[in-house]
């Protein structure tokens, strides 16, 4: 009898709610302000809004050169690629237009086929925390963080929501490991540079301003484990000194924010499986683990391979990289360990 009613609970926890586990919000697209004009129809808005929304989230997920993929899209193909959408409120501005705020839902597996169809990998940045230093070399001087326009305006400036750009507090040790290195700032070690910061993604900037049309702009990170060294040119064209330190700062985010993207990748031509065992030696554990995966983007189906009344034999469906899921997983309590060549899981 127990053991009927186990499979009971198995089938109940992992069929009635569909094989498709994530309900990540990625794909949701809020606040999106629309201008009211007096002739536009309900649904003239709604249009606005859902080609605004779909553009906001692909410029969010995707990487420059696939947003061009898509450019041709036409609005009624869009269209079908939303769930739904909601009015969110109605505002009056100082001007006395109408604006209205909507809500769109876009279905994540029509978006995953069109990905699909056009060969784009997409991005889920799980971990927006960035630890930054941007350090300004002038006149063979060095300023970390006096008398440094970057270090003063680096989050006054492009403002966005798909980095969380963290700026270290002054620090007397810092100061002198860069003043120790000033020849080679490139040289400097990352780990002792931001010592208080382990096993966070940080980042050196350098400025270096030599009174020519085109500065040098690099950067030194450690970004998901991974040691990066990149430099980019940006044109000082007719701007005054403020204009083009602002220029700076938008384009070296842009570009962080690119490279940051593009290791976070997810193909979806590309899925990957891992079979895991469950040890069913908690009461409900089956129904804690079935909650907390649903919260994890990655993955996007589950199947039941074995099961008695002592463990479960999963097979997980995910996206991406094995060590961007146990990060996922670990960040919802569970834990994910080979041992003999099977993966086990639990709940913490």
């Amino acid at each position: 009898m127990k053991s009927y009613k186990l499979i009971l609970i198995i089938l109940i926890v992992f069929f009635k709610t569909g094989n498709v586990l994530s309900n990540t919000n990625i794909f949701n697209v809020n606040n999106i302000e629309i201008e009211k004009k007096i002739k536009d129809s309900n649904e003239v808005l709604a249009n606005h809004a859902i080609k605004k929304g779909f553009q906001e989230l692909i410029n969010n997920i995707l990487l420059k050169e696939d947003i061009v993929k898509l450019k041709d899209l036409n609005e009624s193909t869009i269209k079908k690629l939303v769930v739904y959408y909601q009015v969110e409120n109605k505002i009056n501005d100082d001007n006395g237009l109408d604006k209205i705020n909507f809500n769109i839902s876009f279905d994540k597996n029509k978006i995953h086929d069109l990905f699909y169809k056009k060969g784009i990998s997409y991005s889920i940045i799980t971990n927006k925390e960035l630890f930054i230093l941007p350090v300004l070399k002038k006149n063979n001087k060095i300023f970390i963080y006096n008398q440094n326009y970057f270090y003063d305006n680096w989050n006054k400036v492009y403002e966005t929501e798909l980095i969380e750009f963290i700026l270290p507090l002054e620090n007397i040790e810092i100061i002198q490991n860069i003043n120790s290195k000033k020849s080679d700032l490139l040289s400097i070690d990352l780990n002792n540079l931001f010592v208080e910061y382990p096993e966070k993604n940080i980042i050196l900037v350098i400025i270096e301003e030599k009174k020519i049309q085109e500065e040098k702009i690099y950067f030194k990170a450690k970004i998901l484990g991974k040691n990066i060294i990149k430099n980019i040119n940006i044109k000082k064209l007719d701007l005054n000194e403020e204009e083009f330190y602002k220029k700076i700062i938008i384009q070296t985010k842009q570009e962080i924010i690119s490279l940051v993207k593009s290791l976070n990748l997810i193909d979806v031509r590309t899925p990957s499986f891992l079979k895991v065992q469950l040890n069913l030696n908690k009461k409900n554990n089956l129904v804690k683990l079935n909650k907390r995966l649903k919260k994890i983007d990655s993955i996007e189906n589950i199947y039941i391979q074995k099961f008695n009344n002592n463990s479960v034999l999963l097979k997980i469906k995910y996206l991406g990289k094995l060590d961007r899921l146990i990060r996922q997983m670990d960040a919802q309590k569970i834990t994910l360990k080979l041992f003999d060549n099977m993966w086990s899981i639990k709940i913490n």
